[in-house]
C-alpha cells in the first residue's frame, strides 16, 4: 500500500509531498534565522517595546548573547547574570553632551532594579581591592542630572583595578569625548571581555566576575563612516593608547558579539570593521604624559 493511502491519486500525492517539503523548508529557514544578527537585534527591540522603553536610537545596538536587555534614559545594556555585570553598554555621545555646563557627580551607587534577575550591589565590591568601574562614564552623561544619576546603577559597573580605572582607562574615556567633539556625534559601545576570560570572582552574595580586559567600539554617526576598537588589559599601563587600538572584527572575535548588525550592510561591515585607521583617531600627548606622571601614581 502507498504511504499516502490506497485511494490517493498521483496529483494529490504531489500536492501532499509539496506541502511537506514546504513545511520542512520553512522550519529550517526559521530555525537558522533565529540566530542571525538581524533576528537577535529584533529580540532586543521586542524587549524594549515590552517595557515601554523608547531609547534615543537603537539602530546601532549590538547583538546580545544573554537576551537580558535593560534601557535607561541615555544608555542601553545587555546584562550577563552569570557575570553580574553588563556584557555591553551602548549609547550615543554628541558634541553638545560633552561641552558646556556639567552637573556635579553624586556617587549614588546602588543596585539596578530594572535588571530582572537582580544586579550586583555595592557590597559585592566592598573590601575587594577593585574599583566600581563605570562602563558608561558618569562624565559622558553629566549634562543631564537623571542620565548621570543612572550611570551609578551597579549594572553599569565592572571590577577594575584602580590604576587601570584611573589611568589608561580614564585616558581612553577622555579621548572618546575628544572624538565626540570632532565628529559631532558618535556611537560608543563598552564592556568587559568575558568570553573565555577570568574565573576570579568578588562578592559573597553575587560572585561578580573580574575581567582580564575591557573593550570599546566607536563609530561615527554622521558623515563618512569610521569605526575603531580598543582592547585594554585590566591593569596599570604606560603604553600609549594606540597600542590598544584594534579592528572592530578583533573585538567581535574576543567577545562573541556582533557590532552594528542593523546599521551596516555585510559589504559595509567587511570594509569598516576589518581594519582600523589610526589617522582618524588622534590622541593627546599631553594627556598621555599626565597619565604616566600623575594618574598612574595616585
Amino acid at each position: 500500500m502507498s504511504l499516502l493511502g490506497k485511494s490517493s491519486t498521483p496529483t494529490s500525492s504531489y500536492i501532499i509531498i509539496a506541502l511537506i517539503l514546504g513545511a520542512v523548508f520553512y522550519v529550517l529557514k526559521n530555525n537558522k534565522s533565529k540566530d542571525s544578527p538581524a533576528a537577535k537585534l529584533h529580540q532586543i527591540e521586542q524587549k524594549l517595546e515590552q517595557n515601554n522603553i523608547q531609547p534615543q536610537d537603537n539602530t546601532f545596538l549590538p547583538t546580545s548573547t544573554t537576551g537580558e536587555i535593560v534601557a535607561h534614559s541615555y544608555y542601553t545594556l545587555s546584562y550577563s547574570e552569570k557575570d553580574e555585570q553588563a556584557e555591553w553598554v551602548a549609547y550615543t555621545l554628541t558634541r553638545d553632551m560633552v561641552s558646556g555646563f556639567h552637573n556635579e557627580r553624586n556617587d549614588n551607587f546602588r543596585p539596578d532594579k530594572s535588571v530582572p534577575t537582580g544586579s550586583a550591589t555595592p557590597d559585592d565590591y566592598r573590601g575587594s581591592g577593585y574599583d566600581r568601574g563605570h562602563l558608561c562614564p558618569a562624565s559622558d552623561m553629566n549634562s543631564d542630572v537623571k542620565a548621570m544619576d543612572e550611570t551609578f546603577f551597579m549594572s553599569n559597573m565592572s571590577p577594575q583595578l584602580h590604576f587601570c580605572n584611573c589611568g589608561v582607562w580614564r585616558e581612553l574615556e577622555e579621548s572618546v569625548k575628544d572624538w565626540a567633539k570632532k565628529y559631532r556625534k558618535i556611537y560608543v559601545i563598552t564592556g568587559p571581555i568575558l568570553k573565555g576570560g577570568s574565573t576570579k570572582k568578588i562578592g559573597r552574595a553575587n560572585k561578580v566576575t573580574v575581567p582580564n580586559a575591557y573593550y570599546k567600539v566607536i563609530m561615527t554617526a554622521e558623515g563618512e563612516q569610521k569605526a575603531v576598537g580598543f582592547i585594554v588589559p585590566n591593569e596599570s599601563s604606560e603604553e600609549r593608547l594606540d597600542k590598544f587600538l584594534v579592528s572592530v572584527d578583533r573585538v567581535e572575535e574576543a567577545t562573541g558579539i556582533d557590532f552594528f548588525p542593523k546599521l551596516l550592510t555585510p559589504a559595509q561591515e567587511s570594509k569598516l570593521e576589518a581594519t582600523a585607521d589610526l589617522t582618524a583617531w588622534q590622541f593627546n600627548d599631553k594627556r598621555y604624559n599626565t597619565r604616566i606622571t600623575k594618574w598612574n601614581k595616585k
